[in-house]
């Protein structure tokens, strides 16, 4: 069967590749379904291009080739996007599920301990590696790999799981590519997405979550760019970034939205934060999509689920939990208590308590800043506050963004606001009472003696309860005892600021006895101590010397010391100005003349005030004017510079490229030479696998074509001397067994004929008797019959038998002969019927004759109107075109006449006056032809006219007796 065949009918290559799989040749089979899924004849889907992706994906899975899966996913998407989707959809979750399947199995494998399976690979797959495959087995993985406990189990996985794992993630990678602006098939993306996301989270893949969150957000990029967010009806066909996209949709929006959902959930299993937060960042993108799709006039997108909002803030408690974020934990923590509330029917008592407790206990975990502890005292802390702006800038930003993305009510988001907002709303109702005993002594309690004292039960009474409400297992991470260790922070750091509002030292001795019941160790707690003071949220110094806790600023940088100077000045006039005190008069006097002399001099001051300020806006403007022309000449210079330096790259880049071409063309020449060394080497039965590049290098191509070709040819003049001797022998050894066998033959034959003659005897002997014993039999037979009267009856059932016979033949003829005739009558009315009409179609085409016959009459009268018409306007333009020339030559023979000097007239007119032609003389015609003897030269066939030429004296003979001057074109 032909390679065309199988282009033309894809039911024969699907059998072709199942016969080469029952011979163990996949790769060839691989190859087979390659080529017809990639070629252009077929452009209309077909079952038969389902089985044959299928196969060929199995293929690919079998394999490990990731590369060609994704090729024929994306022939067979171009073949069956538009005309059968749900096939595109089983073949995708087919490809899901078994990669999904291999993988497991292959992480099943390496966990026993199993040895991998060998598996077939390409010509080329081992010679040329992937870029991804550098990017996938990562260095840090290779690296840890050999400092593993269990180097065997590294080795396994390396082996078995890797591959599988490479695979499934590079069908991730394609499914997404391909449906990222299906809209058909917008469920499938997003399922196969979520997948991808668990499995990163399955794998710990902290690489290819960045990959997929990257490559996720540029999808919604484009859809929200380029997507028709601010459009009623969308059009497809104006971009190619988002072919088969319909338009935004709510089903879209809650999909993107739960995606996202998951992936924030799997940021925050890999302990990813800044992809959460980037995740963040795309949820609000998705529901300002959603908000301005809802502005839109007639569209109707309701804005998201209750549901769907209330589990995005509570996957943020979590991934700001793990961030130690407890800002923005406590404010999701009422974000999404307020949403259950509100939309939660069915919302118990008990989990009231339990999410409102969480809220509180959640914004009592939030540290307190400098301003916290400063606000309502005017106060600074000078240097530090100085230093500190440009922090608190930068820091202030990154909140009021975070704000503005989770959507919260204030771009500001403090601990202070947040426990407005709870004591605003009574939440403070809705918890236990010893939490809100808590509340009061965290928020309210001076008393640094005793708050210790008063916590410690309530912590432990937090402790208990939440271990006792959940296991063991999940009590530190999703219930309430979680926030026991915030809180014994935040207790001692409370602690520590009483402290410093009462006390300007104390020893570490009683802050240790203060702190002994919370399970606190001191070095813990000197840490508390030291963050805070970083943070400058206290001033504290801890002596370990002295054994003490200093509260304040240091000496040398208080508000004392920084104005000591000023302070000694002021206080040593104050003592001189008691100790000789001035007079009152001479003061009186100085200070009379001196405003004297300002109000003398205030005017001239203030012209040179406004002076000055003239000056200054002209030296301002001046400096700008120069500032601005430096920056275009900067400006200009740069972009002429980076002009250079891209044509410089660009420069580059060309070289480069045909360095590289060259050095590709230089690489695959080396290695034609080398291959075709290697398969001259095999062929003379040398071992060329074990050669090195060099020893190749060495190897002259020609000499070894030449050996080659000798030891072909020797070897073939061996092959044919060796024939021609088989063959002598052969001859030889038939010619003795046929001499041998000569007299045995003839003998064998002589026996033969007498055993066939005396056989033959026998036979005609037995035939013989034979036959004499049956005609005694018959002869028998026939007189037991006669005996019986048989043979009287034989006439008589013969005659009955025959006139029976014979009255159904008459019937039969009688049959025929009507049946006969009615098909005369139907042949004759067939005849007849067929004369008719061809009568009628004589006398039809006879019609259509007749009235082409006058159609084409009328035409040709037609033509010859229009010709007699055509010749009339011609006529017409030519006798127009005479009369035209007529009149320029009249026109042209008045101007040479008046340009010319006539002789005097008989009459003695003088010679200065202007006499018409018409009346020079006595007469002459319109050419010019009469006069009264005047030589001129308009008398030689007068202007254009085309006359004879009559000679220099052809006009004197009289005005009248020349014929007028003929026109040879016209006449």
């Amino acid at each position: 069967m032909s390679y065309n065949s199988f282009l033309n009918k894809p039911e024969n290559a699907l059998r072709r590749a199942e016969e080469l799989l029952t011979i163990s040749q996949p790769s060839a089979a691989l190859a087979l379904l390659h080529e017809i899924l990639s070629s252009r004849r077929h452009k209309t889907w077909s079952p038969t291009y389902e089985k044959i992706i299928i196969l060929y994906l199995d293929l690919c899975l079998q394999l490990g080739r990731s590369r060609e899966a994704k090729d024929g996913l994306h022939q067979y998407r171009n073949l069956s996007q538009s005309q059968a989707p749900g096939s595109l959809e089983a073949v995708i979750r087919h490809l899901i599920e078994a990669s999904e399947k291999k993988c497991r199995e292959a992480k099943e494998a390496a966990d026993k301990g199993e040895s991998p399976k060998p598996e077939e690979k390409g010509e080329g797959e081992e010679a040329t590696a992937d870029d991804d495959d550098a990017d996938f087995y990562e260095g840090s993985h290779l690296l840890l790999s050999t400092m593993s406990t269990d180097p065997e189990k590294a080795q396994r996985d390396t082996a078995v799981l890797l591959p599988a794992l490479k695979f499934l993630w590079e069908v991730y990678r394609a499914v997404l590519d391909i449906l990222k602006s299906n809209s058909k098939l917008e469920r499938l993306y997003h399922g196969a997405a979520v997948a991808a996301l668990r499995f990163c989270g399955e794998y710990k893949r902290r690489v290819e979550f960045r990959r997929l969150c990257d490559m996720m957000r540029m999808h919604l990029g484009n859809l929200s760019k380029f997507g028709g967010v601010g459009t009623v009806t969308f059009d497809a066909g104006r971009n190619n970034k988002v072919r088969g996209w319909e338009g935004w949709t709510a089903d879209s929006i809650e999909l993107h939205l739960q995606t996202r959902f998951a992936q924030l959930e799997t940021a925050s299993t890999l302990r990813l934060y800044t992809e959460g937060f980037r995740t963040v960042e795309d949820i609000y993108n998705i529901l300002q999509i959603s908000r301005t799709r809802r502005k839109l006039p007639g569209v109707n997108i309701p804005p998201p689920k209750a549901k769907i909002m209330a589990a995005y803030y509570e996957k943020l408690t979590n991934l700001f939990w793990v961030s130690e974020n407890y800002l923005f934990h406590a404010f999701a923590w009422y974000k999404y208590y307020s949403l259950c509330k509100e939309y939660n029917r069915g919302m118990s008592d008990e989990m009231k308590t339990t999410q409102a407790s969480a809220v509180l206990l959640a914004t009592l975990c939030i540290p307190t800043t400098t301003s916290d502890n400063n606000k309502g005292t005017s106060k600074s802390l000078g240097r530090d506050a100085i230093q500190s702006t440009v922090e608190d800038d930068i820091a202030k930003e990154k909140m009021a963004r975070m704000a503005t993305l989770l959507g919260f009510h204030t771009r500001e988001p403090s601990r202070d606001a947040l426990l407005a907002e709870i004591r605003s709303r009574n939440i403070i109702e809705d918890v236990p009472d010893y939490l809100r005993d808590l509340y009061v002594i965290l928020e309210d309690s001076t008393d640094p003696l005793d708050m210790v004292e008063k916590a410690r039960p309530l912590l432990d009474t937090l402790r208990a309860e939440s271990a006792a409400s959940l296991s063991d297992e999940d009590a530190e991470d999703n219930t309430l005892g979680r926030y026991v260790e915030p809180l014994t922070n935040m207790l001692i750091l409370k602690l520590i600021f009483n402290l410093s509002a009462a006390y300007h030292t104390i020893s570490l001795d009683h802050v240790k006895k203060l702190t002994s019941g919370l399970g606190v160790s001191f070095e813990q707690m000197e840490n508390s101590i030291i963050l805070s003071a970083q943070s400058r949220a206290l001033s504290v110094r801890i002596d370990h010397r002295a054994g003490c806790i200093r509260f304040g600023s240091a000496a040398l940088e208080s508000d004392e010391m920084r104005g000591q100077l000023s302070i000694l000045a002021k206080r040593l006039t104050t003592a001189c100005n008691i100790i000789s005190p001035p007079e009152v008069s001479s003061v009186a006097a100085e200070r009379t003349a001196l405003y004297a002399e300002v109000r003398s001099s205030i005017e001239s001051e203030h012209i040179n005030t406004l002076e000055r300020k003239v000056v200054i806006e002209k030296r301002k403007e001046e400096s700008e004017r120069l500032v601005q022309e430096r920056l275009r000449a900067e400006e200009a210079a740069r972009k002429a510079e980076e002009l250079a330096r891209k044509a410089e790259e660009d420069r580059r880049l060309a070289r480069e490229q045909k360095l590289r071409e060259k050095e590709k063309l230089q690489k695959i020449q080396d290695e034609m030479e080398a291959m075709e060394k290697k398969r001259y080497l095999t062929a003379m039965g040398r071992n060329a696998e074990n050669m090195t590049v060099e020893q190749l290098k060495e190897v002259d191509t020609a000499a070894l074509a030449k050996e080659h070709a000798d030891k072909a040819n020797k070897k073939k003049e061996e092959a044919e001397r060796k024939v021609k001797e088989a063959a002598r022998q052969l001859d030889y050894l038939v010619r003795a067994v046929r001499i041998e066998e000569l007299p045995r033959i003839k003998e064998a034959y002589d026996t033969k004929i007498k055993e066939d003659r005396t056989q033959f005897e026998q036979d005609v002997v037995d035939k013989a008797t034979r036959a004499k014993n049956q005609w005694e039999k018959d002869i028998k037979e026939k007189a037991s019959l006669r005996d019986c009267s048989v043979f009287n009856y034989t006439s008589e059932f013969q005659s009955t038998i025959m006139a029976a016979r014979t009255g159904v033949h008459e019937k039969l003829c009688k049959e025929e002969d009507e049946l006969a005739e009615l098909e005369a009558e139907k042949g004759k009315l067939t005849r007849a019927r067929k004369r008719k009409a061809d009568e009628a179609r004589l006398a039809e085409e006879a019609k259509i004759a007749a009235e082409k016959a006058e159609a084409d009459r009328k035409a040709e009268e037609e033509r010859q109107r229009k010709e007699e018409e055509r010749r009339q306007r011609q006529e017409e333009l030519e006798k127009k075109e005479r009369i035209r020339m007529e009149e320029q030559r009249e026109r042209e023979q008045r101007e040479r006449s008046e340009r010319s000097q006539p002789a005097p007239a008989a009459g003695g007119e003088t010679r200065s006056k202007y006499v018409p032609p018409s009346r020079r003389g006595g007469g002459g015609n319109r050419w010019g032809g009469g006069g009264s003897g005047g030589g001129s030269s308009s008398d030689r066939g007068g202007g254009y006219g085309g006359g004879r030429y009559e000679g220099r004296d052809g006009g004197r003979d009289g005005g009248g007796s020349r014929p007028a001057p003929t026109n040879s074109r016209w006449s």
